[in-house]
Formats: structure tokens, sequence, C-alpha cells
């Protein structure tokens, strides 16, 4: 998956609803999110954005990317994504694992809120 297609893939989970967890975050993931419990797995990462309102819009800058081996990619990026009144910032990390030609999943997220943000 080339870099434009890679922030498009990370910017639909930011953006998209429940089908769109459901369809790129692996059951198996991992998540560390500011909100309680903290520590998320993959089935209950999906559970959550069920009922949370989705962000209308983010933007991303300060994109890494890496490919430590074939079929893995790491991103590192600050989010700045709005909705309704309101902003929110964090540092962010996302593992993406390619299961098959084409098919990628998410199996680790986290987002660092910085301190003077919170």
């Amino acid at each position: 998956m080339d870099d434009a297609r890679v922030w498009e893939f990370e910017r639909s989970l930011w953006t998209g609803g429940p089908e769109t967890y459901e369809a790129l975050i692996d059951d198996q993931c991992l998540m560390v999110l500011p909100a309680v419990p903290y520590v998320y797995t993959g089935r209950q990462a999906i559970e959550a954005v069920a009922d949370t309102p989705r962000w209308s819009e983010v933007a991303f800058s300060e994109e890494l990317v890496v490919r430590p081996e074939e079929g893995l990619i790491v991103l590192a990026y600050k989010a700045e994504a709005r909705r309704e009144g309101q902003t929110y910032v964090a540092f962010c990390t996302s593992t993406l694992r390619r299961l098959a030609h084409d098919d990628w999943r998410v199996v680790q997220h986290q987002q660092t809120v910085p301190l003077a943000a919170s």
C-alpha cells in the first residue's frame, strides 16, 4: 500500500462509522486510548465506536511511515480532529498488517494526549 492509501486508510478510522472499524480493526488488535478503560482489545474498540460520535474532520501532521518488513506498516503522526465545536489533539501510532493482497488490518493503535491539551 502506498503512502497516500495508508493515510486514507487511517483517516477512515477517524471519520468512518462502526462498519469501518468492523472491516479494518483486527479482533486481536490492542489499543491504548485516553478514555476508560484505556487499554482496549480490537473487539472492545469496535463495540465502543458504535456508541461514540465520529469526527467530522481530521487533519494529520508530523506524519511518519515505516515498513520494517514485508506486510507490516507502522505509522506515527499528530491528529487534530473536530466535531460539533469540539477539538481533539493527540499523537498517535498505528500498526497495519497485511492479511492478503490489498487486505490490511490494524493490529495496534495508541493515542497520547499532550499534557497541555488535557
